[in-house]
């Protein structure tokens, strides 16, 4: 997926002073929730807001109404700035230690053939020349990773190839790009390989070349079929070209073959969503993310509606989308395997998605790629021309680091849980015990009048021990999450955490 202004697939690791490339906490324009993660904003916030701003409302249709606003990106989290004077010192502390947590790797390729209308991640324009040294460069930060005590750990369940334009790269690049991957990374058996692109300019010839060296996944930003929808967004590839690469792509059968999808483009409707599912489930792809668009500032997509020249659909109106994309989804076989995802096969497990937005260890390769490693979260510098001199020196490659506080351990499990659609306490009851042994009260009663009044409202339901996600909880997720934490942080011993 090419996360443009929609809430990244690929979430990286909590925004650093630079942000890094889709958050981990991606996967980019895509949206799930409301305004602000959680009222009030992050935990700690000097004056909480009160208890009834949590609330959903109740009375009309959920969809719609359940909270007000804008929806966010991501929720928001309590991370703290590392001064300055402490990066070098922490970068090379993080680096001289073996890893302990669960790990994946993130590889950026900063670089797109075009400026898409909603994309707030553009960077660099594609030069030809320029791949084949940002090629080497990347494969000697790798090979100066490989030499560093934190190769050692849990091995990477998850790489992903993103940008900016992966599948700009030659099919040569590419392949030499993955082989590295698996010559220096330390993968697990059934690591995920993923490589993100176009379809335009991608082709048989380079996907052969990928999957002949390693890669086991492709995703692809289609956004839509709906050449109406597709043209005005600067997206050049035609419906019946893309219809045509898909077909080659899963008759190849060499990996899992999955699509992004929005919702609330210009012009679009929501039976135009609904035909986008149908048509990926009768290409035979192995599964398709369904993201909101999210208007991002600074984006040409964002001009051109300030200028009264295209129109988006207003935000009580998307829940109508989500529904029609669901329902379709639901109709065609397919398995829902996150808040944003669907399974068309086996074949298709999204690991890395999830893995990064749920307090995975990310390791960062590239120019602008976002990490996160030992609690603290990095962006690698944007600057090519600085990436490329020092990338295989083993020098501190970021300017600016946060770190995670105390409780993170507890928000990932909500996190996992509300992204599956299925929040099961007991996780984030044993978190909160191995930090404090004896805690005051349970996380489950603290948060009972907080969820009591979410499944009055229609946005949760009893499930055996878990709390699941309706339909329209699902399209909340985000905005739910982010009040969930913020109603956590009012914990007794949460608070002592921070």
């Amino acid at each position: 997926m090419t996360q443009v202004g929609v809430q990244p697939r690929a979430s990286h690791a909590p925004a650093a002073p630079e942000r890094p490339h889709r958050p981990a906490g991606p996967p980019a324009g895509h949206s799930g929730g409301h305004p602000g993660g959680h009222p009030g904003g992050p935990p700690g916030a000097a004056e909480p807001p009160p208890l009834e701003s949590f609330f959903a409302r109740t009375g009309g249709d959920p969809l719609a109404t359940a909270f007000p606003g804008r929806r966010p990106v991501h929720p928001a989290s309590a991370m703290d700035t590392v001064p300055e004077d402490e990066i070098v010192p922490l970068w090379q502390r993080l680096h001289a230690t073996g890893r302990t947590r669960r790990a994946v790797a993130y590889v950026h390729v900063p670089f797109c053939e075009n400026h898409c209308l909603f994309c707030g991640f553009y960077q660099n324009p594609w030069r030809a020349e320029a791949g084949a040294p940002y090629v080497d460069a990347v494969i000697a930060q790798m090979a100066a990773f490989a030499r560093t005590p934190a190769h050692a750990g849990p091995p990477l369940q998850a790489v992903y190839l993103g940008g900016g334009t992966p599948t700009a790269l030659s099919g040569p690049d590419i392949a030499r790009l993955v082989r590295a991957i698996r010559t220096h990374l330390p993968l697990a058996p059934d690591c995920e390989i993923t490589l993100e692109g176009r379809i335009h300019s991608f082709g048989l010839e380079k996907a052969r070349a990928a999957f002949d060296a390693g890669v086991t996944r492709m995703s692809f930003g289609v956004q839509s079929f709906s050449d109406t929808i597709r043209r005005p967004l600067g997206r050049k590839a035609p419906r019946r070209q893309l219809i045509a690469e898909l077909e080659g792509l899963v008759a190849l059968d060499r990996g899992a073959i999955v699509a992004d999808l929005i919702y609330g483009l210009p012009d679009q409707t929501p039976e135009d969503v609904a035909a986008d599912v149908r048509l990926c489930a009768a290409l035979g792809l192995d599964g398709f993310d369904l993201y909101s668009l999210n208007v991002i500032p600074g984006t040409p997509l964002l001009s051109a509606i300030e200028k009264g020249k295209k129109r988006v659909a207003a935000p009580e109106e998307l829940g109508r989308y989500f529904a029609a994309g669901e329902e379709a989804a639901e109709a065609e076989g397919m398995v829902s395997i996150s808040t944003t995802h669907w399974q068309g096969s086996l074949r298709e497990r999204n690991v890395y998605n999830l893995a990064v937005k749920t307090g995975a260890d990310c390791l960062a390769f590239g120019a602008g790629a976002g990490g996160f490693l030992g609690g603290c979260s990095y962006r690698i510098t944007t600057d090519l021309d600085d990436y490329a001199a020092r990338s295989g020196s083993g020098d501190c490659l970021t300017r600016g680091m946060m770190r995670q506080g105390a409780g993170s351990a507890v928000g990932h499990a909500i996190r996992y849980g509300m992204e599956r659609g299925l929040l099961d306490l007991s996780r984030a009851e044993a978190a909160l015990t191995a930090l404090c042994p004896a805690p005051r009260t349970t996380l489950a009663a603290h948060v009972a009048p907080l969820l009591a009044q979410w499944q009055e409202a229609g946005l949760l339901a009893p499930q055996h021990r878990f709390h699941r996600l309706t339909r329209p909880g699902r399209f909340w997720q985000v905005a739910m999450t982010g009040r969930l934490l913020g109603w956590l942080a009012r914990h007794p011993d949460m608070k002592e955490l921070r």
